[in-house]
């Protein structure tokens, strides 16, 4: 029996639709499975956790960890689920003994600031806040000194064991912004014009160290400083705490700052993203 052409013809057509249709379902299966929620850690000092945005965590430590936090607006942005171990007062060595049991195999994402606390920035602020005849220069100079010849050493140590604990991980290193834009509006802090310009020159020698040592580990590094240019202190639309009440909130980012840190970080993370 000869079957007519037209038969075969949609025979064929109606073979084609089907083996499409079957290919269609398996390629949303793979997006899918490309789809699931990314694994993120925060990690880092107080500027991660959220210090100065007033308003942290209840969950049972100090490390005053925020929901206003760039991590969590980072987190919220991206749909991650996110691991929130930043601490206030951390430093490299804290990161080392305590930070990174959540690191794994399986993280898709880690964000750190770290760096600041161990080249004792706090406490040159202090010191930079005593009354004349006081002034901070040799403690700024001896905090340069530091980040130069001690810090490296240290940062290196930190982004091996990150790369070690979560070898798929794409690393975001985040630094730290200059504080002051020159002029002076709260009297009770004492630091002069002067200790303000030396005082962003070590945030920028921080700044470059920081990048440098992200750099040689193949972690993305986010400078901050650009967008902080004119949200300094004293300035008319403040992302940075000046001196406060209670004193840890001073000289670090409010709410403000932390969603110019979220604008800064969600994009690299989200290209970090895109290309795994």
């Amino acid at each position: 029996m000869t079957v007519p052409r037209h038969a075969v013809r949609r025979a064929v057509r109606a073979t084609s639709v089907a083996v499409a249709a079957v290919v269609a379902t398996l390629l949303v299966g793979v997006g899918t499975a490309h789809a699931a929620t990314p694994s993120y850690v925060a990690l880092g000092d107080s500027y991660s956790s959220g210090v100065g945005t007033r308003s942290y965590i209840d969950d049972g430590t100090s490390c005053q960890r925020s929901t206003y936090a760039y991590p969590e607006l980072a987190a919220s942005r991206l749909g991650a689920n996110l691991t929130f171990d930043a601490c206030s007062g951390a430093k490299t060595a804290d990161v080392l003994n305590n930070q990174l049991g959540h690191l794994t195999a399986g993280t898709s994402l880690v964000t750190i600031s770290i760096g600041g606390n161990d080249a004792g920035f706090s406490n040159v602020i202090t010191k930079c806040a005593y009354p004349w005849p006081y002034n901070c220069t040799n403690d700024i100079n001896n905090a340069i000194s530091f980040m130069q010849n001690t810090l490296p050493g240290r940062l290196d140590s930190v982004y091996s064991a990150i790369r070690s604990h979560a070898p798929n991980a794409r690393v975001v290193v985040v630094g730290y912004p200059r504080l002051f834009n020159g002029q002076t509006c709260n009297a009770l802090a004492r630091i002069s014009a002067t200790e303000e310009g030396q005082l962003n020159h070590a945030a920028d020698v921080l700044a470059g160290v920081i990048s440098a040592r992200a750099s040689a580990h193949s972690f993305s590094f986010v400078d901050p400083r650009s967008a902080f240019s004119t949200h300094e202190i004293c300035s008319s639309s403040e992302w940075l705490n000046g001196l406060s009440d209670p004193v840890s909130e001073s000289y670090h980012p409010n709410r403000s700052g932390h969603v110019g840190y979220a604008d800064l970080v969600t994009p690299a993370l989200s290209a970090a993203l895109s290309r795994s």
